[in-house]
């Protein structure tokens, strides 16, 4: 959650100093608030949205597979008011009339007979004679009269003394939390407003928010982060509520400026970025990513990893750079020594750190020894460096994704035998583009499937050289799978039915029960064609018997046919296409199916997110959005 310096009016201003919620403007100038509205993928408007800061993000409001992706735009322009003439002005309709015309005055109105009106007592009279008064005055209505009591109005308890005030603090903190915004708006609009009224209430309010307030602080640009650092060098107390560091959202787009004026800014740097982290003793999460790397040097790679004993989650997202790689393997093998075991860090991700040597992971995974989230997509890893990972780490999520060094039949080994991951996974990620290389063949993938735990939730075997020889063995993973990539498997309509032969109502049903699969992706599936999924009588995915799926994934052969097909109004199937970026989705509408409870895709295991099919394991619990939905969903 971004904060940044406000003024307080001396008479509010409370005792402990505090970030608002203003949010500057690209050009770091005063702060205003404006309705922007941000284009969704389809490229509607809603002023509903409040996107983040040149990020992408779920949207709440739609239904799956629904995401704003926002973008820099300038500030919104005020519309130009239509130029009208005087002649239009009369001949627009008012709120009421008035006598025009041959209208001689109020005192030329005959009352009755000669008699003229001399003053609105006598208008008034002969409106109530006519009529039922003047348009414009409500009737007087009289009730009869009523004895009422007259209470006492109760007086305001001492301050200090209300009922919320004297809640249990761990209680009041979770209420004020509800108020906090995990992804931030965009760079026009306040955000926090609700905390920065909850400071002003008391003295206990106060207190309670300022831990809520400091508690994620997010940080979309330099500005913001500079004011933050220079507030806790003020007030040093204020760093210790720190648990959350997000640069997920951070960007220079925009800014007007080039990269060479924001170096000789130095807002944000090594230097200031080390600072930051020694203000921060109880941070928990530091979520870093590609536009921060060129900030991150070997002592802010020191202090994660050694200095800040109570972090529990760190994230390099797209740092590939080959200067980054240096300073990263420089700080773990020079100088002071990494000690023998990390037991505090527990979820690592290095998605597409994929210029990251080898020998880096070799030092850094045997450390992990309660590692429970690793994400190691499109890196160097190879069998040496996985086979390392202490016996003792409970994994619960992994991504081997692109992973080109890794041979198929050591990854199997690694995963049904390791007793890291052979009991506890509940999300694994294998998928490879087959077009370059293949990680699981046919022979990797039958010694595989049936060995694969029962606490799975979300399997993606995407370029795996899949038959219908392996559709027996997929048939019992679709009972406790919500996920599964299929992407490229030479699966026949028939294979696929198979997962949903169980769902008909019948008095017989197979002891392994209904499919519970809500996503597919049959991206490059070469026997799934525009003409095969609307064969409704040949293939069920898009029929009634293969709910609770949600979200079938496509490639754009097939989602561009799909979308001329609802532009041209065709026959309503009761699904929507939903794309974004590379992906596209078919999704099923909640309203073909009302009887069922709606399902919002939330799930424990997903980490914050809601959506279906993400690609990059977050590493802490949270909105999605910022570059993070760039990797997870877009790519």
């Amino acid at each position: 959650m971004a904060s940044t310096l406000s003024s307080t009016p001396s008479s509010q201003k409370p005792s402990v100093p505090r970030f608002s919620t203003g949010s500057p403007s690209p050009c770091g100038l005063s702060r205003t608030s404006s309705n922007s509205s941000c284009s969704s993928p389809d490229r509607s408007r809603s002023s509903s949205r409040r996107p983040s800061f040149g990020s992408i993000k779920e949207d709440v409001d739609g239904i799956a597979q629904s995401f704003v992706d926002t973008h820099i735009d300038p500030p919104p322009k005020e519309p130009a008011k239509p130029v009208v003439s005087p002649r239009q002005e009369m001949q627009q309709t008012p709120d009421f009339c008035c006598p025009c015309g041959g209208f001689l005055g109020w005192k030329q109105i005959r009352l009755g007979g000669k008699s003229l009106s001399r003053s609105y007592g006598d208008l008034r009279a002969l409106g109530n004679s006519q009529a039922k008064g003047w348009a414009w005055e409500a009737p007087t209505v009289t009730y009869p009269e009523r004895k009422t009591t007259v209470e006492s109005k109760p007086q305001k308890p001492p301050p200090g003394t209300s009922a919320i005030e004297r809640l249990p603090p761990e209680v009041l903190d979770q209420i004020i939390s509800n108020l906090a915004l995990d992804v931030p708006p965009n760079g026009y609009t306040p955000r926090n407003v609700d905390l920065i009224s909850c400071l002003l209430t008391s003295h206990t309010f106060h207190a309670a928010t300022l831990s809520v307030l400091y508690r994620n602080m997010t940080f979309p640009h330099s500005i913001i982060f500079s004011k933050a650092l220079n507030h806790m060098s003020q007030y040093p107390a204020l760093g210790t509520l720190v648990r959350r560091l997000d640069f997920s959202h951070f960007t220079s787009v925009g800014l007007g400026r080039t990269k060479q004026m924001n170096a000789e800014i130095q807002n944000l740097t090594a230097m200031t970025l080390l600072k930051c982290l020694d203000l921060l003793p109880n941070l928990k999460e530091c979520l870093l990513q590609e536009h921060v790397e060129g900030d991150i040097s070997v002592e802010v790679l020191r202090k994660l990893f050694i200095g800040l004993p109570n972090l529990r989650a760190v994230d390099f997202c797209g740092c590939a750079t080959q200067s980054f790689s240096s300073l990263f393997m420089e700080a773990l093998t020079e100088g002071p020594g990494l000690p023998l075991s990390l037991p505090n860090l527990r979820r690592i991700s290095l998605h597409e750190c994929s210029s990251l040597p080898v020998a880096a992971l070799e030092v850094l995974l045997p450390r992990l020894v309660n590692l429970t989230h690793l994400d190691l997509t499109h890196t160097q890893i190879n069998e040496s460096a996985l086979f390392s990972i202490p016996e003792t780490a409970k994994v619960t999520h992994l991504s081997l994704s692109r992973c080109t060094r890794l041979r198929g039949p050591s990854v199997v080994k690694f995963l049904t035998t390791h007793p890291a991951v052979c009991d506890t996974l509940v999300y694994l990620n294998l998928l490879s583009d087959p077009t370059r290389y293949r990680i699981l063949e046919e022979e990797d993938v039958k010694a595989l499937l049936p060995k694969l735990p029962s606490s799975l939730r979300s399997l993606n075997l995407g370029g795996a050289r899949i038959t219908s020889a392996n559709a027996p063995a997929l048939v019992p993973l679709t009972k406790h799978l919500e996920e599964l990539g299929l992407a490229s498997a030479d699966l026949t309509v028939q294979d696929l039915n198979s997962f949903f032969a169980d769902n008909e109502e019948s008095d017989k049903k197979s002891v392994a029960g209904p499919s519970t699969l809500r996503y597919l992706d049959l991206t490059k599936v070469p026997q799934i064609t525009l003409t095969t999924i609307f064969n409704t009588g040949a293939c069920l995915l898009l029929s009634q018997q293969s709910y609770p799926l949600q979200v079938i994934e496509f490639s754009d052969k097939i989602i561009s046919p799909l979308r001329e097909r609802a532009k041209n109004n065709r026959s309503s199937t009761g699904w929507t296409v939903r794309e974004l970026g590379r992906r596209g989705w078919y999704v099923r509408d909640p309203s073909s199916m009302p009887w069922h409870a709606p399902d919002d895709g939330a799930r424990s295991w997903k980490v914050g997110a809601r959506w279906w099919g993400m690609r990059k394991i977050p590493v802490a619990v949270g909105d999605v959005g910022g570059i993070y939905g760039h990797y997870m969903f877009k790519k």
